[in-house]
Order: C-alpha cells, then structure tokens, then sequence
C-alpha cells in the first residue's frame, strides 16, 4: 500500500457522541472553553478598584453570553444612596451608599438593585449617569445605569465613537464620583465596568489613552473554539443546548454529527470546534423554517447546510461553467511536461471555495533566475514572491551548491487576471521547474498544494478542505476514473473534515488523497521515478529524476559541448580553418 495515501478515517473528525441530545444543560453551559474570561471576570469582583475589559469575537450573541457570565458572580446585596450630612459642617449634603436599608424618615436617592444591564447603540450621558426630573413640587433625580446596577457592561462601539461620552466615562473612573449638575453633590461609584469590545481595541486603547490602562487592567479574552482534548464532546452538547433553547428549538440526537461537522468546518480542525454562537443559533433558526417543527433531526441540519450553500455559491457555479465549456484550460488525464495542476481558495467574503489552477514553467539559457511572471505583471502578493524567494534556495542548495546556474526559468499561472498571493504554490512550482528542467511529464491527473522551507519540508497551508474539494467537483463531473487525486502537507491532515461525496470516492479507490512531508516524496508521485539521493561529490544516479536535471544544467553551462552542434557560421570558419 502507498504510504502516503490517506484512508477514509484520516478524511473527517471521528466523535464519540451521546445516544441522546436532551441532557441536564444550564446557563453556564454557555461558557464552555471560556476558562480565561471566566477567571479575569471573578477576579475582577473581589478588586474594587480595576474594571474589565470583555475582548470577544464576531460571532458572539452579548447579550446572552452576559447572562451566561453573570451567572458566575457572587449575588450582591441591594445598595441604598441615601443623603448625610457632615459632622463638621451642618450646612453640606453628601451622598454615599450603604447596604442596610435606611429608616423610613431618611429618603432613598437610588436603589442599586439590578445585578448588571448591557449598553449599547445610541447612549446618552443621562443613560450613565441619571438626571434631574422637574415634578410639579420639586426636582427629582432619576438615576442612570450607574447607579442602578452592580456591574455594567458597555459595546466599547458604541462609546468610543462619542469623544466626549468616552472622557465622561473616563473622568468618572479617574475622580471616583459624577455630577449630575452643579448645585448636587456629587455621587459615589459604586459598580463595576466592563467594556465589551475586539482584543486589538484593547490593545490600542492601552496604547492610547493612560486613564485606560489605569482603570482597565482586567482584561477577560473570549476563546473562539474549544478543544476537544480538554474537554469531552458531551461538554458541547450541552452548549449547542443553551443554544437550541434560545432559538425555541430541540436537538435529536441525529442532529448531533451534522451539527459537529459543521462546527469543525468552522474551525478548520478535526480535534476543535467552533464557539461562534451567531452562526450556531442562525443554523438552527433556518433548519426550524425548512423542517416547519420545532425538533430538528439530521436531515433537517443537513438541509440547512445545503441550503446555506446554495445561496452562497453562485460565484463557484459560475467558475464550474468556465472549466465545463473549456474556456479554462486544465487538464486531468494525461502528463504534460512543464505543466502541474495547482489549487487555489477564492474567499468572496461571505463563502470561501476551492478552484484548480494551471501552473507552467519554462526553461532556457540564462544566469540562474528564477522569474515569477506573476509578480512582474504586478499579479503577485509579498507572500507568493517569498515563495518563490524560497523555491529559487531549495533549486541553488540542490544543484548549485558549487558553481552557478545556467538557467533561467519563467513560472506563471495560466489564465489568471487577478492578484494571487499566499506560497501555498511553492510546492506545485517546483515540481513543475523540476519537469521542465528535467524534460519528464508529470501526470495531470494530480493536483498539489503545499508551501515549502528552504531545505524542502512541506508546510501547512489554509483552505485545505476547499482545495481539495475543488479539484474532486471538477474531476468528478468529467467522471472518476480512479486515478485522480491531490497531493497535500502532511501537517494539514488534521484540518480534514471534507464532504461525504469526497470521502466515499476515496472508500471506492475512485479519488485519492496523498499527504506527503517532502518535496521530494511530491516530485516521485507526480513524475513517476525517484528523485534521487546525492553522493559524497554532491551528484546523483543518471536514471533519477535529480540526474536528469544535473546533466541538463551541466549542458546549460557548456560542460557537455560534444553534444552541442556547430551553428552554420562556425562550421564555415572551421572548413576555412580559422577555427
């Protein structure tokens, strides 16, 4: 058997789910993986003089995280502002809080009763910190969320944007009270805040703004997947349960494997899974509007999955029709020399798919450059020149070790007019210098992605699942013959998580997956012949495919001039012997 064939197991994340999906789930279930944020959080309600700083991600519902969070605080006892007076001066009102309920002659300014409120959209400086209402007997105050609640929590958006919202709030932590106007005292602090904003905004505010990082030195940063090593898929169920409940829904068990799938998907990793509840609770709600029920089964996730695709990927369907009308030539049968098959990723913004592309070099006499044709025509991004910066070192520590190369070589992706960037190629690009050097076809029936270090181990590269899903749509609509497939890093494999049309193929030997850790192991599948190991003297066995590129570059540099042929010129000079 290949050793560098993939079996079917390697394709997909392999889980021990529960017989059943209904399970004891609570709250805090929600915060499963978030063991960072929930430290920091607690932390801060045992300090009374640092406030927290929530860095979260896109794909997180606040609100019901909030709720999630709270949960892990300690009940505070209500708190009463009350109004004193000064022993040293009878004249002076001061406010300050007190957790006894006052008697009944001694007026009640605010009631901190409620445990935390959530700010965000269009605030107000009233919303903060209260104002005065005027009554028909007199002025009365009416307080704001600071003085309301024990802990509240801010969109950092929606503050930040308002300059002189963002002092307020800033002066308030700096003098420990606020004013609600002149001629009132001013009020005491007396709860907790906690901005809810990216982890970059955190960082920049530290940067920025010093009364920032004096008040804000807490800073709780949300995970956005968790691991299954650490914690146990049954852990998951109970969250993708808080979940359910909050869309109105319920999870069959059958529900459970689509819904993993789709998870690791996300994440891009067999052993990890997404914490994106937006996308979650967004799943559930269309798979309850196909279904028309409120208990989901697989078939129900299914459909939304493929209904959630559907909608997406017009630009993929399009992209498929170039290739159907051969408008697009890339060949999948057949060897080619100088020709390789690359793939690509084309991220739209809202769907991300996998598209083959045609790479070829050519080689001829010249002073050892290697040009990317890509990056002269402005088509190619810093990170593909640099990998094509490093291909150029793994040819030169291969073959010009002790003299310079007489080539030069132009590699170019075929029929591409736009910007192409990443050195996930690298890999590809070589093999393909390799077979126009050399003169050996590499069959086209392959696909590579891999990016490469400077002494030819293959490296990790993103998209992987997209790429080879890519190349298996096109090679399966021009019909599997059984011998095409796609050569990927090693390192990759634990990002497997393809579809189950591609994972069949594989099953039925129709389609095949090769993960390989060295170039070399690439360029022996590709052109079928060993590469070849070098001796003391740095030169390889003329029947591999490393002694054909040495004795081609050798003839390149003039040291096998008995094959060379006279030009017409010479000739003349030699019959008149001058020469």
């Amino acid at each position: 058997m290949n050793p560098t064939l993939l079996p079917s197991a390697k394709l997909a994340p392999q889980y021990h789910l529960p017989e059943t999906a209904t399970s004891t789930y609570f709250l805090s279930h929600l915060l499963l993986g978030q063991e960072r944020a929930v430290d920091a959080f607690k932390l801060m309600t045992k300090i009374e003089s640092q406030h927290l700083f929530l860095g979260d991600f896109a794909g997180v519902d606040r609100p019901l995280f909030i709720k999630a969070l709270v949960s892990q605080a300690d009940t505070p006892s209500n708190n009463y502002l009350v109004a004193t007076k000064k022993l040293s001066d009878d004249a002076e009102i001061q406010f300050k809080w007190q957790s006894a309920l006052p008697p009944q002659n001694v007026g009640i300014i605010a009631k901190q009763e409620s445990l935390s409120c959530y700010l965000q959209g269009t605030i107000r400086r009233a919303d903060l910190i209260g104002r005065m209402m005027k009554t028909d007997k007199a002025s009365v105050y009416k307080p704001g969320v600071l003085a309301s609640n024990h802990m509240v929590f801010i969109c950092l958006e929606s503050i930040w944007q308002r300059e002189n919202l963002w002092d307020l709030l800033m002066q308030i932590l700096h003098d420990g009270h606020y004013r609600i106007n002149s001629e009132l005292a001013p009020i005491p602090v007396n709860c907790k805040i906690i901005l809810v904003g990216s982890g970059l905004s955190y960082s920049q505010l530290r940067l920025e703004d010093r009364k920032f990082s004096r008040h804000f030195p807490l800073l709780a940063e949300m995970s956005n997947e968790v691991d299954l090593i650490q914690h146990p898929e049954s852990a998951y169920v109970q969250w993708l349960n808080v979940l359910a409940k909050d869309e109105a829904v319920e999870l069959d068990a059958s529900s459970l494997l689509p819904l993993f799938w789709y998870s690791s998907r996300l994440v891009e990793h067999q052993q990890r899974l997404s914490l994106s509840m937006l996308e979650m609770k967004q799943l559930l709600a269309q798979a309850k509007a196909y279904a028309g029920k409120s208990l989901l089964n697989g078939a129900a996730i299914a459909k939304a999955l493929e209904k959630l695709k559907f909608r997406h990927n017009s630009s993929e369907v399009y992209s498929a029709q170039s290739f159907d009308d051969n408008f697009i030539n890339l060949p999948t049968k057949g060897a080619m020399v100088g020709q390789i098959n690359g793939l690509t990723v084309i991220d739209t913004g809202d769907y991300t798919y996998g598209e083959p592309a045609r790479i070829t070099t050519s080689v001829h006499y010249g002073d050892g450059e290697v040009a990317d044709i890509e990056r002269k025509s402005e088509l190619g991004g810093n990170i593909h020149t640099k990998g094509m910066m490093i291909l150029s070192a793994c040819l030169y520590r291969i073959f010009g070790r002790d003299a310079p190369l007489h080539l030069n070589a132009n590699i170019v992706f075929e029929q591409s007019y736009q910007e192409i960037d990443g050195d996930s190629a690298s890999l590809a690009e070589y093999c393909c210098l390799m077979s126009a050097i050399a003169e050996q076809p590499i069959v086209q029936s392959l696909a590579v992605t891999g990016a490469l270090d400077q002494f030819g181990n293959v490296q990790a590269i993103g998209g992987v699942n997209e790429k080879i899903e890519g190349f298996y749509t096109l090679c399966q609509r021009r019909g599997l013959t059984g011998e095409q497939g796609v050569i990927i890093p090693k390192a990759n494999v634990l990002q497997l998580n393809l579809e189950p049309a591609v994972i069949e193929a594989v099953n039925k030997g129709l389609f095949h997956v090769h993960a390989i850790e060295h170039m070399d192991k690439a360029v022996e599948i590709l052109m079928q012949m060993p590469a070849g190991v070098a001796n003391e003297d740095n030169d390889f066995a003329p029947e591999t495919l490393y002694g054909l590129v040495q004795q081609r570059l050798d003839k390149l540099a003039g040291q096998d001039d008995e094959d060379i042929e006279l030009s017409f010129f010479a000739k003349l000079l030699a019959r008149l012997r001058i020469i």
